[in-house]
């Protein structure tokens, strides 16, 4: 059986983003401590028990899945904004985009009696129409201990290459065994599903997701968190939410109001009370960054 790797908190993120590249998943031990869980924990569990059980096989019908964490919870933010992982998460997915955005928030809560999940990838959001891109940089960070009897989320270490309708030989999957605090990262394109919950206790994890700045999210951040709700974050927490233009001509919208009384079109940004300088598709550097990829002049 295949083994994934695991690595200190303060491992640098270029060698993190090169060993997911290589393996698709890895694990971070020991990034948070216990205080930071039972601080998140007092601010999430509500939600948590407030949710109902899944309704079909692949969602779990004894599993929770709680959203909505960048507007509930202040610790959750920090996970979201977390420097080591976004710094890999730039390097892994810069090859496919000029920004990166936030796609996923959910509490994951396998209770005793979960069978285990559809072998799967996270990719598979937009069907199978992005197998030339790598989409996704994904976590999952552990907040009990991830063990093989309590469903430790299965990986197929190496199994970004092969086929969407590979058969997955039982040899080849591994468990994310790994201590309350650890964060297992994984690409889109690596095969993996929650485990089979066979304690009696329950399991929990929370999987932060991020995707090219030019894609869907899977969770509407717009609706998860609002614009009411959006200005009371840190500016960067608002532009990886969405809240900025995707790249040059992507993302920038018509503000509401009389003739002539907002910029026309705006970036997101001034939804939230931003100055802009002027009517704008995007910046010049967003622009230059589109010349560039094409190889002309795109100014006219």
């Amino acid at each position: 059986m295949p083994q994934l790797k695991h690595f200190a908190p303060d491992t640098d993120p270029q060698v993190i983003a090169k060993a997911v590249e290589e393996d698709g998943a890895i694990v971070l031990d020991d990034v948070i401590d216990p205080a930071f869980i039972a601080a998140l924990r007092s601010e999430t569990d509500p939600y948590m028990e407030g949710t109902p059980d899944g309704f079909d096989d692949f969602a779990g019908r004894l599993t929770t899945r709680t959203g909505g964490l960048m507007a509930r919870s202040e610790k959750c933010r920090t996970l979201i904004a977390h420097p080591v992982i976004l710094d890999a998460c730039k390097l892994f997915l810069q090859p496919y985009c000029q920004s990166v955005q936030l796609h996923l928030t959910q509490i994951i809560r396998i209770r005793p009696g979960q069978t285990a999940q559809m072998i799967h990838r996270d990719r598979w959001a937009w069907g199978t129409h992005l197998t030339h891109v790598e989409p996704q940089f994904n976590t999952i960070w552990a907040i009990t201990d991830f063990t093989a009897e309590n469903g430790a989320t299965q990986v197929v270490p190496g199994s970004t290459e092969l086929p969407d309708d590979a058969a997955i030989a039982p040899e080849l999957i591994t468990q994310a065994e790994m201590r309350a605090g650890s964060v297992l990262i994984y690409s889109g394109s690596v095969f993996h599903g929650g485990g089979e919950n066979r304690s009696t206790s329950d399991r929990i994890g929370i999987n932060i997701t991020y995707t090219l700045g030019w894609l869907r999210q899977e969770e509407n951040q717009y609706l998860s968190c609002p614009p009411e709700i959006a200005k009371t974050l840190d500016r960067p927490l608002q532009e990886l939410i969405g809240y900025s233009m995707g790249q040059y001509a992507l993302g920038y919208y018509t503000p509401p109001g009389a003739p002539g009384e907002h910029p026309e079109p705006a970036p997101p940004q001034y939804a939230l009370g931003h100055e802009v300088d002027n009517a704008m598709l995007g910046s010049a550097a967003d622009l230059d960054a589109i010349a560039g990829e094409v190889g002309r002049d795109i100014s006219d």
